[in-house]
């Protein structure tokens, strides 16, 4: 049976922290902590998501999120603060943000976006692997040779799969309206 995602909320302000917590509690398995060096602790493999407060007294959510990246842990950051993004956002490590307050639909969301985003990276990385040894196949060996082969069969058959799950994930992340909003911008702004 698949775990519940795990999701780390590090909130120094513990009714806030419990509140983000009993909001998203029912669909996934969510660990509060109150202040940064507690979240660092808390943070390991088995966090897919990161909900920081970025001003916090002791480590800062920012120095949470360097240490975070440094170590090259596996999770989604999702910065949620009261302070305004402003041009040194550019050079951070987090994945969305969002400014204060937030509802309990906003915050939902924002971690099915990171764990759908999740999902795709991991399927891209499976389809970009079965690819490319498909590739090396296809210039090393002939055409009997493949066609002869079970295993190439089984490769081609598991390269299609990953390819229609890939293609299944990125129509649901375009269908949500925050990808759509994003879209509409990035392509107000090129021009």
């Amino acid at each position: 049976m698949p775990r519940n995602p795990h999701v780390l909320v590090v909130e120094d302000e513990p009714d806030l922290a419990d509140l983000y917590g009993a909001w998203l509690d029912d669909d996934y398995s969510v660990e509060t902590v109150y202040d940064g060096a507690d979240g660092l602790e808390a943070i390991d493999e088995s966090v897919d998501v990161v909900l920081l407060d970025r001003r916090m007294p002791g480590l800062s959510g920012d120095t949470v999120l360097d240490t975070i990246r440094e170590r090259s842990l596996d999770c989604r950051v999702a910065m949620v603060t009261a302070v305004e993004p402003d041009f040194d956002i550019i050079e951070m490590g987090f994945d969305d943000y969002l400014v204060k307050p937030v509802s309990s639909g906003d915050l939902t969301s924002v971690v099915d976006q990171l764990l759908l985003r999740s999902t795709y990276d991991d399927q891209l990385q499976e389809y970009f692997s079965l690819a490319a040894k498909k590739a090396l196949l296809d210039a090393q060996k002939t055409e009997a040779e493949r066609s002869a082969s079970q295993e190439y069969d089984q490769l081609t058959d598991e390269l299609a799969v990953v390819r229609t799950k890939v293609d299944d994930t990125m129509e649901a992340l375009f269908d949500q309206d925050v990808y759509h909003r994003l879209c509409q911008d990035i392509s107000r702004n090129a021009t």
